[in-house]
């Protein structure tokens, strides 16, 4: 809630999704300045995460809602493997996984 710094549980990071589930609820109108706008989204310029498959809301590019970029393509299941230069927002991404590899199931 105030940042890395204040972390306690570092393994935390692997598994807490509230930061993605709330930027993707937050409505776009509200300004930064707002006392409406969750200050977790304020503490960072840019956050890019993964581990929550953008398929997950029928997407399979890198995504950004408020400051944070969700990454993770889903490549663990049917997705494309994605990296991004995050200078520039470019991304380049593989074939599916079942184009690459036809027989495997994945995390399926």
């Amino acid at each position: 809630m105030n940042g890395i710094t204040y972390e306690y549980f570092p393994k935390l990071f692997y598994w807490d999704r509230t930061l993605w589930e709330t930027a993707l609820a937050l409505n776009e109108n509200i300004k930064k300045e707002s006392v409406f706008y969750p200050k977790r989204l304020t503490l960072y310029d840019e956050i890019y995460i993964g581990h929550t498959p953008v398929t997950r809301i029928r997407e399979t590019i890198p995504i950004q809602k408020a400051c944070v970029w969700n990454v993770d393509t889903g490549a663990g299941f049917k997705g494309p493997l994605t990296i991004m230069d995050i200078d520039t927002k470019q991304f380049w991404q593989s074939e599916p996984l079942p184009t690459l590899y036809p027989t495997e199931k994945g995390r399926n």
